[in-house]
């Protein structure tokens, strides 16, 4: 289940990026950079526009929900308990460095 909800996040991500760069700017957007200028006169341009914000809001609130999802109901429980973080007890699992103590250099006699 959770290896499906993240290739359908993907996916979402992927239609909302294509659906916001066809979307036309003061410079056109990516639509009359390829082309898609005419893209407008299939809908017309009223309806383009229409249907690009419709279609930009309801894969930008599936993104958020399915983030959502997948984070409350998937990664919290893999085997942790919900106690308090390593931050917060002060305590590392990770043992400090042993550094060896400074060696000073016996002194020398010249002959």
């Amino acid at each position: 289940m959770y290896t499906f909800l993240v290739l359908v996040e993907i996916i979402v991500c992927l239609l909302l990026m294509v659906v916001v760069l066809m979307q036309s700017s003061k410079g056109g957007g990516l639509a009359g950079t390829f082309g898609g200028g005419n893209f407008g006169t299939v809908f017309g341009v009223r309806r383009t526009a229409d249907f690009l914000t419709r279609a930009t809001t309801i894969l930008a609130t599936t993104f958020m929900v399915l983030s959502l999802l997948i984070n409350i109901f998937f990664l919290p429980g893999k085997g942790k308990s919900a106690g308090e973080s390593v931050i917060q007890t002060g305590q590392s699992s990770v043992p400090p460095a042993q550094i060896p103590a400074q060696q000073t250099p016996a002194p020398t006699t010249n002959k």
